[in-house]
């Protein structure tokens, strides 16, 4: 049996965000709203509009911008303990994928009374939450339309919640709030959207029909759009395709878990702090070589799909010119990883067991400190 789920009410309209006050319509339980996001995203101005479109509808804003990149669950909680109080009807997430995955969990804690340290793992978050809206300004984590959030725990662990009640209940996607986006910034996280697809394609205990028929959709949408939208940052309509493509992506892999890429990707980022779409496109490639040997056969199937060859090594070899032509860095040494926390690297790498037990082949000690060794 095969089973499927995604957001319920998707919306897609550039320029979206400066009707916020319509685009809210039947979501808030009262003319209270809080907005999770964080200091970047504010600074750059990209709420201003849809916040003075709230207010002007009398509607009572109160922001949370604290939210920080791989969000330690202290964050999660403040924020959440400050919803509360606020009395807020509606949460929305508006940024990237850790502002979102700060919305889900914030909104679930606000509207019930259940400890965050209980809800890590795979179905032990109960609602009832708060409503939620999720606003998305990258075109990468998939995050408005996932059932997920990874959290920090600690200095370094990261964990994830995972339930059908943190999926949002409306999505609007807005190409004009991506258009600032720098150049790196649009790559790692477009490349990030990518690994989401091929890693939900290759999935090997949730795979289904759906979640194939969305991830090669979100491929030719993201691979036809990456370089464009990195080296001509003002072009709406590949911006919008690839906001498109990365929610795809995002719904493929919120049915058909993510794998060993996911796996070896999140010490990067828990250890160095390396964003978490670099650190995929970092470990990506050679992760797909080491599954090669029972992968092929998805990997002929994409590339043949993407018309750039019949064979699993196509596809690698056309995800490394993506590499090549968005100027995303290639090796550990250049994000100041040093080879003596490889071992270290590896053995939080094989705690991942939510991940790898997705992964199409099964992953080894010995083969991630391979994997890291060969891209330092």
């Amino acid at each position: 049996m095969h089973t499927f789920k995604t957001v319920s009410d998707i919306r897609i309209a550039p320029g979206g965000t400066a009707k916020l006050d319509l685009l809210v319509e039947g979501l808030c339980t009262n003319k209270r709203i809080a907005i999770v996001t964080d200091k970047g995203v504010r600074g750059l101005g990209l709420m201003d509009s849809g916040m003075a479109a709230l207010e002007a509808a009398g509607f009572d804003v109160m922001v949370f911008d604290q939210v920080v990149a791989d969000p330690p669950d202290t964050i999660v909680l403040e924020i959440a303990n400050g919803i509360r109080d606020f009395g807020a009807g509606l949460v929305i997430g508006f940024g990237g994928g850790s502002p979102m995955d700060t919305a889900k969990v914030a909104a679930h804690l606000a509207g019930c009374d259940q400890p965050l340290e209980t809800m890590y793992g795979v179905g032990n978050a109960k609602g009832p939450k708060l409503p939620l809206l999720l606003i998305p300004t990258t075109s990468g984590t998939g995050s408005e339309v996932t059932n997920v959030a990874i959290l920090t725990t600690g200095k370094t662990s990261k964990k994830g919640v995972v339930a059908d009640s943190l999926y949002a209940d409306r999505v609007l996607l807005d190409a004009e709030l991506t258009l600032g986006l720098p150049a790196h910034i649009t790559a790692s996280t477009g490349i990030d959207a990518m690994v989401h697809a091929i890693e939900a394609y290759t999935s090997i205990r949730l795979k289904n029909p759906i979640s194939d028929a969305l991830a090669l959709t979100a491929l030719r949408k993201l691979r036809n759009n990456i370089v464009i939208a990195v080296n001509q940052p003002a072009d709406v309509d590949a911006r919008n395709e690839m906001l498109i493509g990365a929610m795809i992506a995002g719904q493929a892999f919120s049915n058909a878990p993510c794998a060993a890429v996911h796996a070896l990707a999140y010490p990067l980022g828990g250890f160095f702090h390396v964003p978490h779409g670099l650190s995929n496109a970092l470990v990506l490639t050679e992760v797909m070589k080491y599954n090669q040997p029972k992968a092929d056969h998805w990997y002929s199937e994409i590339a043949t799909d993407l018309g750039v060859g019949q064979t699993g090594t196509s596809l690698v070899d056309d995800m490394l010119r993506i590499k090549e032509e968005t100027r995303v860095p290639q090796t550990l040494t250049e994000v100041k990883i040093p080879e003596s926390a490889i071992v270290m690297m590896a053995d939080d790498a094989m705690t991942k067991d939510r991940l790898l037990m997705n992964n199409a082949r099964e992953m080894t000690h010995d083969a991630v400190v391979k994997i890291y060794s060969s891209i330092l």
